[in-house]
């Protein structure tokens, strides 16, 4: 997310705490949250994809293969 909407955030968010938000701004701090939220989500699931567990043995196995090989439940392994 650029630095202008992250400020934009903070600005509404300011502006929240000194009186209530007119219904376009909090329409505005919406959307800009939710973006917010879907970029930290999809960095979050990316990095996950590419993590490592270590297992006692010393084999590796890949997040995103538990996953898929589990339909999603890890604790099966």
């Amino acid at each position: 997310m650029k630095k202008e909407k992250l400020d934009r955030i903070s600005e509404l968010y300011r502006l929240s705490r000194q009186r209530s938000l007119m219904p376009g701004e909090l329409a505005e701090q919406k959307k800009l949250r939710d973006e917010y939220r879907q970029g930290y989500v999809k960095n979050l699931t990316q990095q996950l994809e590419h993590t490592e567990l270590l297992r006692p043995d010393g084999t590796k196995v890949r997040v995103s293969d538990l996953k898929k090989k589990n339909n999603g439940d890890i604790a099966k392994s």
